[in-house]
């Protein structure tokens, strides 16, 4: 519902109070709270309206919508994923978002997203995680360095129990970048000098790296039995990360299907190659993990309705958060029929 009888007034959470939310809240609560929306959104992911994301491809990177519904409420989110941008000294990703009333179909809340995606998407990670990894893991391999990294490596230590964090990155600078945003953070950080050395000990592989094309960052030999590979990097036709005899020995976890075997790692394979959807095993219809020695590999993409959940997330927030700002967003006439007098009215107005 929307916060008051103002249906033209939209509220507005522009990057500035997003920060602000999440410093009020803390990003660890933040994620721990996004992981618990998301979970409940998957335990009904059969009332939900579900389609591959929109994509406008270029050769320097991709433009998405991603629209879903659950019939009381719709949302969808704008991103694009240029990796040349960091070159530029731009984002790799940007996002905005919107959540919408299904009975009128007024929006009601309009939101940046870059943020609060980087808040989800590792959020997302540390869900899976939590149903997939072997338990009691506390070391992580982080390989990707990047605008990711500290989001993934705070949400595995609130929502996981990682404590030990190994990291490596081609791009030295961003190692180091990484280790000095996380100082203080309670991880136990070890910078590493090749993707190998980063994995030793590791029971969780995480890789996030926004090179657009079909990379190996792991080959076959580097990935051990009784290890949870959280595969991020790889998210649209032609982007991968690891080497296809990695997948080929896993158990692999999707989202969604038809968008993952479009833009996943597992595009590498047949189109018959068996996954499970993600939502079966938090419900109980499917299983996770069923042996010490299992592979298992969460191959992330991200889905419309971990957006959803976010927003709704952030919704519910502003009902006792300040953080938003008021958006003359709708027009509003006094007949509803009469948009057009409205215009004659504001221009007597101004005369």
């Amino acid at each position: 519902m929307t916060q008051s009888g103002d249906f033209n007034i939209v509220p507005f959470v522009s990057v500035d109070n997003m920060m602000k939310l999440v410093l009020h809240l803390g990003p660890e609560r933040v994620m721990t709270d996004l992981a618990d929306y998301i979970e409940a959104d998957f335990r009904r992911w059969e009332s939900f309206d579900k389609t591959p994301r929109v994509a406008s491809h270029s050769d320097v990177g991709v433009i998405e919508l991603m629209p879903t519904s659950d019939g009381e409420m719709y949302g969808f989110k704008y991103v694009n994923g240029h990796p040349k941008n960091t070159r530029e000294g731009l984002q790799t990703v940007t996002a905005f978002g919107l959540l919408a009333e299904v009975d009128t179909g007024y929006p009601i809340l309009l939101t940046e997203m870059t943020i609060l995606t980087a808040l989800r998407t590792a959020a997302m990670s540390a869900l899976a995680a939590k149903h997939l990894a072997p338990r009691g893991a506390t070391t992580m391999a982080m390989i990707g360095n990047g605008a990711q990294a500290e989001f993934q490596a705070l949400a595995f230590k609130a929502i996981c129990g990682v404590t030990h964090l190994r990291l490596y990155d081609v791009d030295s600078v961003a190692t180091r970048k990484c280790e000095t945003n996380l100082a203080g953070s309670g991880l136990n950080l070890t910078a590493c000098a090749n993707a190998e050395e980063a994995m030793e000990g590791a029971e969780i592989i995480t890789t996030c790296t926004a090179d657009k094309q079909l990379a190996t960052i792991l080959t076959d030999n580097m990935v051990g039995s009784g290890v949870h590979i959280n595969a991020v990097g790889g998210d649209c036709p032609g982007k991968t990360e690891l080497h296809r005899d990695i997948l080929l020995r896993s158990s692999i976890f999707v989202e969604y299907p038809p968008q993952t075997r479009i833009e996943g790692e597992i595009q590498q394979l047949d189109r018959n190659h068996p996954v499970t959807e993600l939502w079966q095993v938090i419900t109980g219809r499917a299983m996770g993990r069923t042996d010490a020695r299992q592979i298992t590999l969460f191959d992330s993409v991200g889905f419309a309705i971990e957006d959803f959940s976010a927003l709704r997330y952030i919704h519910d927030q502003l009902q006792v958060l300040p953080y938003s700002e008021p958006l003359d967003m709708i027009a509003d006439p006094d007949d509803p029929r009469d948009l057009y007098g409205m215009l004659l009215r504001a221009k007597a107005k101004a005369a």
